[in-house]
């Protein structure tokens, strides 16, 4: 049953794919495919890094509301943007070299993951405990932005609200070769823990029970997360419940919690909304919306739901 599943569901990927890079094609259309087929790879990659992060993420704080950016590193990206256009200002901070901003930015959040997941390695410090700290941090750059946004001119405000927000429709493709290869690595790594992500699903006693060094393996898992988001941040901006969705949707689906099956679902899942999505937007309804407003506000929904349904519970 599982197997037919992901058989529908990379069906319904593969039509995305298809109708997004052959919807509308007229003029030069070598031209025209070597654009999309740039755009595409960029879109997947973004897919599989949010899909696999948030799987990941909820696995290790057993807990299905949660994403990645409860750990701080969105504001993170945003507070150093604003800080970036406030040192250089908007003529500055464009002109800088993609490749070197691209870098800085997975450097400084995967270096503010290690400082949560540091205490925990040595100290042997709760979960919970550590979620709390991103939160408090998230709040302390979400305030520093703020703060730095005020002091802003109205030019440099503008360049840094465009830099806040998800963008789907400026996909900084130029830097999707090195981002592909660090997702592909961290994914590897992913998929050969699989079913020990099984053991790890069933909680701390219980996976130390079965031989599971649960501290340093949630830690090497928190670790890859925060690579997977850094880079998918670094290319399209923040976005909050892109993930809650998509493994939302996967579980519904495949209705299994096996990471075997999970995992590929949720990818396929992400890959089916965030192309379609982008190919229906853009060829169907002439841009008349952007994506990621459109998620966020789907996403936001289904957070609501899952919040009541577990009061219930």
């Amino acid at each position: 049953m599982a197997d037919r599943r992901l058989l529908l569901l990379l069906t319904l990927a593969l039509l995305s794919v298809l109708f997004f890079m052959l919807a509308g094609l007229r003029g030069n259309i070598a031209f025209v495919l070597g654009l999309r087929g740039l755009k595409l790879l960029a879109l997947l990659q973004v897919a599989l890094s949010i899909a696999v992060s948030t799987v990941l993420f909820q696995t290790v704080t057993a807990n299905r509301i949660l994403t990645p950016s409860i750990m701080g590193l969105d504001a993170l990206y945003v507070f150093g943007q604003t800080a970036l256009v406030f040192l250089l200002g908007g003529l500055g901070y464009a002109s800088l070299n993609g490749g070197f901003k691209f870098g800085m930015e997975i450097v400084l959040m995967v270096a503010l993951a290690m400082a949560l997941l540091w205490p925990m390695l040595k100290l042997r410090m709760d979960m919970g405990l550590m979620l709390l700290m991103g939160v408090t941090l998230g709040i302390l750059f979400r305030s520093l932005q703020a703060l730095l946004a005020r002091m802003l001119d109205p030019n440099a405000f503008a360049v840094v609200q465009g830099a806040s927000f998800a963008n789907f429709n400026a996909l900084r493709t130029d830097l999707t070769l090195l981002g592909a290869i660090m997702t592909l690595v961290a994914v590897a790594f992913c998929w050969r823990a699989r079913h020990r992500l099984d053991v790890i699903a069933l909680g701390r006693d219980a996976a130390t029970g079965l031989g599971v060094h649960w501290t340093r393996s949630a830690a090497g898992l928190l670790l890859l997360v925060s690579i997977l988001v850094a880079v998918s941040t670094a290319l399209v901006g923040p976005v909050a419940f892109f993930g809650l969705l998509v493994v939302a949707l996967a579980e519904r689906v495949v209705k299994t919690q096996r990471h075997a099956v999970l995992l590929p679902a949720a990818v396929l899942v992400a890959i089916t909304v965030l192309v379609g999505g982008q190919a229906v937007l853009q060829h169907a309804l002439g841009g008349a919306s952007t994506l990621g407003v459109v998620i966020e506000f789907v996403g936001g929904l289904v957070f609501l739901i899952l919040l009541v349904q577990g009061a219930r519970k």
